[in-house]
Protein backbone atom coordinates (compact mmCIF):
# COMPACT_ATOMS: atom_id res chain seq x y z
CA UNK A 1 0.00 0.00 0.00
CA UNK A 2 1.14 2.94 -0.86
CA UNK A 3 2.31 5.93 1.36
CA UNK A 4 -0.26 9.04 1.43
CA UNK A 5 1.17 11.81 0.02
CA UNK A 6 -0.13 15.61 1.13
CA UNK A 7 -1.43 18.55 -1.70
CA UNK A 8 -1.53 21.42 -0.18
CA UNK A 9 -3.50 23.85 -1.99
CA UNK A 10 -2.90 27.46 -0.98
CA UNK A 11 -5.77 30.09 -1.62
CA UNK A 12 -9.60 28.51 -2.43
CA UNK A 13 -11.71 30.80 -4.61
CA UNK A 14 -13.06 30.26 -7.86
CA UNK A 15 -10.34 28.06 -9.23
CA UNK A 16 -8.51 26.70 -6.14
CA UNK A 17 -12.48 25.31 -5.50
CA UNK A 18 -12.55 23.95 -8.85
CA UNK A 19 -9.66 21.91 -8.14
CA UNK A 20 -10.73 20.92 -5.18
CA UNK A 21 -14.01 19.55 -6.61
CA UNK A 22 -12.38 17.69 -9.58
CA UNK A 23 -9.52 16.18 -7.29
CA UNK A 24 -12.21 14.71 -5.06
CA UNK A 25 -14.59 13.65 -7.98
CA UNK A 26 -12.08 12.06 -9.24
CA UNK A 27 -10.06 10.89 -6.48
CA UNK A 28 -7.11 12.10 -7.72
CA UNK A 29 -6.23 13.77 -4.25
CA UNK A 30 -7.92 11.59 -1.26
CA UNK A 31 -9.35 14.17 1.37
CA UNK A 32 -7.56 13.01 3.89
CA UNK A 33 -4.37 13.81 1.67
CA UNK A 34 -5.60 17.39 0.95
CA UNK A 35 -4.66 20.22 3.11
CA UNK A 36 -6.73 23.68 2.14
CA UNK A 37 -4.99 27.24 3.39
CA UNK A 38 -8.11 29.69 3.35
CA UNK A 39 -8.62 32.87 5.02
CA UNK A 40 -12.28 32.66 4.88
CA UNK A 41 -14.64 29.35 4.83
CA UNK A 42 -15.56 28.53 1.07
CA UNK A 43 -17.84 25.72 0.72
CA UNK A 44 -15.97 23.37 -1.19
CA UNK A 45 -12.97 24.31 1.72
CA UNK A 46 -16.01 23.05 3.90
CA UNK A 47 -16.93 20.02 1.80
CA UNK A 48 -13.72 18.62 1.74
CA UNK A 49 -13.51 19.19 5.35
CA UNK A 50 -16.32 16.77 6.29
CA UNK A 51 -14.58 14.39 3.82
CA UNK A 52 -11.69 14.15 6.17
CA UNK A 53 -9.44 17.30 4.25
CA UNK A 54 -7.24 19.45 6.82
CA UNK A 55 -8.40 23.05 6.88
CA UNK A 56 -5.25 25.96 8.51
CA UNK A 57 -3.76 23.00 10.18
CA UNK A 58 -0.65 23.85 12.53
CA UNK A 59 2.04 24.88 10.26
CA UNK A 60 4.13 21.55 10.70
CA UNK A 61 1.61 19.37 9.47
CA UNK A 62 3.01 21.59 5.80
CA UNK A 63 6.43 19.67 5.99
CA UNK A 64 7.07 17.12 3.40
CA UNK A 65 4.13 17.66 0.96
CA UNK A 66 4.56 16.15 -2.50
CA UNK A 67 3.03 19.24 -4.09
CA UNK A 68 1.96 22.98 -3.12
CA UNK A 69 -0.81 24.52 -5.52
CA UNK A 70 -0.54 28.41 -4.89
CA UNK A 71 -3.58 29.80 -6.05
CA UNK A 72 -3.42 33.33 -3.90
CA UNK A 73 -4.70 36.50 -5.95
CA UNK A 74 -1.09 37.62 -7.94
CA UNK A 75 -1.28 40.91 -6.17
CA UNK A 76 -0.78 38.91 -2.75
CA UNK A 77 1.58 36.38 -3.47
CA UNK A 78 4.32 37.89 -2.34
CA UNK A 79 3.26 38.01 1.33
CA UNK A 80 1.71 34.41 1.26
CA UNK A 81 5.09 33.49 0.07
CA UNK A 82 7.29 34.94 2.76
CA UNK A 83 5.21 33.11 5.25
CA UNK A 84 4.89 30.05 3.47
CA UNK A 85 8.50 29.25 2.47
CA UNK A 86 9.80 28.48 5.80
CA UNK A 87 7.16 25.80 6.18
CA UNK A 88 7.25 23.97 2.85
CA UNK A 89 10.84 23.03 2.47
CA UNK A 90 11.89 22.25 -0.91
CA UNK A 91 8.26 20.89 -2.04
CA UNK A 92 7.65 21.60 -6.17
CA UNK A 93 5.59 24.74 -6.04
CA UNK A 94 2.73 24.74 -8.54
CA UNK A 95 1.46 28.04 -9.54
CA UNK A 96 -1.81 28.27 -10.95
CA UNK A 97 -1.65 32.57 -10.76
CA UNK A 98 -1.40 34.46 -13.84
CA UNK A 99 1.12 36.53 -14.90
CA UNK A 100 3.74 35.50 -12.25
CA UNK A 101 7.07 34.95 -13.46
CA UNK A 102 8.81 31.55 -12.82
CA UNK A 103 11.77 33.12 -11.74
CA UNK A 104 10.21 35.18 -9.15
CA UNK A 105 8.68 31.95 -7.57
CA UNK A 106 11.76 30.55 -7.67
CA UNK A 107 13.59 33.25 -6.04
CA UNK A 108 10.47 33.16 -3.11
CA UNK A 109 10.61 29.32 -2.45
CA UNK A 110 13.70 26.32 -2.09
CA UNK A 111 11.98 23.86 -4.31
CA UNK A 112 11.43 23.57 -8.49
CA UNK A 113 8.13 25.51 -9.59
CA UNK A 114 6.00 24.81 -12.52
CA UNK A 115 3.50 27.35 -14.21
CA UNK A 116 0.26 25.69 -15.00
CA UNK A 117 -2.99 27.68 -16.33
CA UNK A 118 -6.35 25.38 -15.80
CA UNK A 119 -9.70 26.30 -16.25
CA UNK A 120 -12.44 26.03 -14.07
CA UNK A 121 -13.95 23.01 -15.95
CA UNK A 122 -11.73 21.20 -14.01
CA UNK A 123 -14.62 21.03 -11.36
CA UNK A 124 -16.27 18.33 -13.89
CA UNK A 125 -13.35 17.00 -14.75
CA UNK A 126 -13.31 18.97 -18.59
CA UNK A 127 -10.85 21.45 -18.19
CA UNK A 128 -7.62 22.52 -19.96
CA UNK A 129 -4.42 23.05 -18.84
CA UNK A 130 -1.13 24.53 -19.88
CA UNK A 131 1.56 23.53 -18.10
CA UNK A 132 5.35 24.72 -18.09
CA UNK A 133 8.17 23.93 -15.57
CA UNK A 134 12.25 23.57 -16.31
CA UNK A 135 12.05 20.95 -14.12
CA UNK A 136 11.10 17.46 -15.11
CA UNK A 137 10.26 15.65 -12.06
CA UNK A 138 7.94 18.65 -10.85
CA UNK A 139 6.45 18.86 -14.24
CA UNK A 140 5.49 15.30 -14.05
CA UNK A 141 4.09 15.70 -10.73
CA UNK A 142 1.71 18.58 -12.07
CA UNK A 143 1.07 16.44 -14.80
CA UNK A 144 -0.67 13.77 -12.60
CA UNK A 145 -2.72 16.26 -10.08
CA UNK A 146 -4.42 17.56 -13.63
CA UNK A 147 -4.01 15.39 -16.07
CA UNK A 148 -7.35 13.59 -14.58
CA UNK A 149 -9.39 16.64 -14.72
CA UNK A 150 -8.22 18.43 -18.01
CA UNK A 151 -6.95 18.11 -21.00
CA UNK A 152 -3.18 19.15 -20.42
CA UNK A 153 -0.75 21.14 -23.33
CA UNK A 154 2.63 21.59 -22.59
CA UNK A 155 3.87 25.05 -23.03
CA UNK A 156 7.32 25.19 -24.65
CA UNK A 157 8.39 28.49 -23.30
CA UNK A 158 8.09 30.21 -19.87
CA UNK A 159 7.12 33.91 -21.87
CA UNK A 160 4.14 32.05 -23.67
CA UNK A 161 2.16 31.25 -20.32
CA UNK A 162 0.24 34.72 -20.53
CA UNK A 163 -0.56 34.24 -23.97
CA UNK A 164 -2.23 30.68 -22.58
CA UNK A 165 -4.12 32.38 -19.66
CA UNK A 166 -5.45 35.39 -22.01
CA UNK A 167 -6.55 32.51 -24.54
CA UNK A 168 -7.36 28.98 -22.85
CA UNK A 169 -7.73 30.43 -19.43
CA UNK A 170 -10.01 33.24 -20.05
CA UNK A 171 -11.72 31.36 -22.71
CA UNK A 172 -14.23 30.15 -21.33
CA UNK A 173 -15.71 33.25 -20.50
CA UNK A 174 -15.58 34.31 -24.03
CA UNK A 175 -17.54 30.90 -24.83
CA UNK A 176 -19.92 31.85 -22.42
CA UNK A 177 -20.34 35.41 -23.54
CA UNK A 178 -20.89 34.12 -27.52
CA UNK A 179 -23.65 32.19 -25.92
CA UNK A 180 -25.59 34.40 -24.01
CA UNK A 181 -25.31 36.47 -27.17
CA UNK A 182 -26.55 33.83 -29.60
CA UNK A 183 -29.53 33.60 -27.51
CA UNK A 184 -30.36 37.33 -27.42
CA UNK A 185 -29.59 37.17 -31.29
CA UNK A 186 -32.66 34.27 -30.88
CA UNK A 187 -35.17 36.53 -29.10
CA UNK A 188 -34.42 39.26 -31.24
CA UNK A 189 -35.69 36.82 -34.03
CA UNK A 190 -38.95 36.63 -32.04
CA UNK A 191 -37.94 33.24 -29.87
CA UNK A 192 -38.92 33.07 -26.29
CA UNK A 193 -36.29 33.63 -24.11
CA UNK A 194 -36.25 30.55 -22.40
CA UNK A 195 -36.76 28.45 -25.85
CA UNK A 196 -33.57 30.55 -27.32
CA UNK A 197 -31.28 30.00 -23.82
CA UNK A 198 -31.89 26.27 -23.92
CA UNK A 199 -31.14 26.51 -27.79
CA UNK A 200 -27.63 28.34 -27.61
CA UNK A 201 -26.94 26.28 -24.07
CA UNK A 202 -27.58 22.74 -26.24
CA UNK A 203 -26.00 24.32 -29.95
CA UNK A 204 -22.87 25.26 -28.24
CA UNK A 205 -22.77 21.97 -26.33
CA UNK A 206 -23.43 19.97 -29.50
CA UNK A 207 -20.26 22.05 -31.39
CA UNK A 208 -18.06 21.18 -28.60
CA UNK A 209 -18.70 17.75 -28.81
CA UNK A 210 -17.74 17.48 -32.36
CA UNK A 211 -13.93 19.21 -31.36
CA UNK A 212 -13.71 15.83 -29.72
CA UNK A 213 -12.07 14.56 -32.57
CA UNK A 214 -9.41 14.88 -34.70
CA UNK A 215 -10.65 17.09 -37.62
CA UNK A 216 -9.52 20.45 -38.04
CA UNK A 217 -11.57 23.22 -37.15
CA UNK A 218 -11.74 24.47 -40.60
CA UNK A 219 -12.45 21.08 -41.91
CA UNK A 220 -15.73 21.04 -38.63
CA UNK A 221 -16.96 24.55 -40.57
CA UNK A 222 -17.17 23.17 -43.93
CA UNK A 223 -19.01 20.23 -42.47
CA UNK A 224 -22.02 22.63 -41.28
CA UNK A 225 -21.62 25.11 -44.01
CA UNK A 226 -23.50 24.08 -47.29
CA UNK A 227 -22.60 26.51 -49.91
CA UNK A 228 -24.52 29.07 -50.41
CA UNK A 229 -26.80 27.85 -47.27
CA UNK A 230 -28.15 29.56 -43.84
CA UNK A 231 -24.62 29.04 -42.00
CA UNK A 232 -22.79 30.46 -45.09
CA UNK A 233 -24.72 34.06 -44.78
CA UNK A 234 -24.37 33.75 -40.68
CA UNK A 235 -20.61 33.14 -41.12
CA UNK A 236 -19.78 36.24 -43.69
CA UNK A 237 -22.50 38.26 -41.56
CA UNK A 238 -20.35 36.94 -38.56
CA UNK A 239 -16.49 37.70 -40.34
CA UNK A 240 -17.76 41.28 -41.33
CA UNK A 241 -19.06 42.66 -37.90
CA UNK A 242 -16.05 41.33 -36.58
CA UNK A 243 -14.88 38.21 -35.34
CA UNK A 244 -11.80 37.99 -35.94
CA UNK A 245 -10.66 41.15 -34.43
CA UNK A 246 -13.10 40.77 -31.43
CA UNK A 247 -11.33 37.78 -30.37
CA UNK A 248 -8.02 38.86 -31.01
CA UNK A 249 -9.09 41.82 -28.72
CA UNK A 250 -10.09 39.84 -25.82
CA UNK A 251 -6.94 37.61 -26.04
CA UNK A 252 -4.60 41.17 -26.56
CA UNK A 253 -6.54 42.46 -23.03
CA UNK A 254 -6.22 39.17 -21.24
CA UNK A 255 -2.65 39.03 -21.62
CA UNK A 256 -1.78 43.21 -21.29
CA UNK A 257 -3.77 42.29 -17.15
CA UNK A 258 -1.84 38.90 -17.05
CA UNK A 259 1.05 40.82 -17.40
CA UNK A 260 0.18 43.71 -15.04
CA UNK A 261 -1.47 41.75 -12.27
CA UNK A 262 1.95 40.72 -10.34
CA UNK A 263 3.71 43.99 -11.01
CA UNK A 264 4.67 45.16 -7.54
Amino acid sequence: MSKPQKIVLVGCGRLGSALVEGWLATGVVGARDLIILTPSEKPAAEAARAAGARINPPPEILSGARAVVLAVKPAKWRDVAADLAPKIGDAPVISVMAGVRGVDLAAAFSGPVVRAMPTTGVAVGKGVAGLWSANVAAAAVARSLFAPVAAVVDIPDETMMDAVTAMAGSGPAYVFAFTRALAEAGVAQGLPSAVAADLARATVRSAAAGLEGTETIDALIARVTSPGGTTEAGLKALQGAGLNAAAAAAVEAAKARAQALSRP
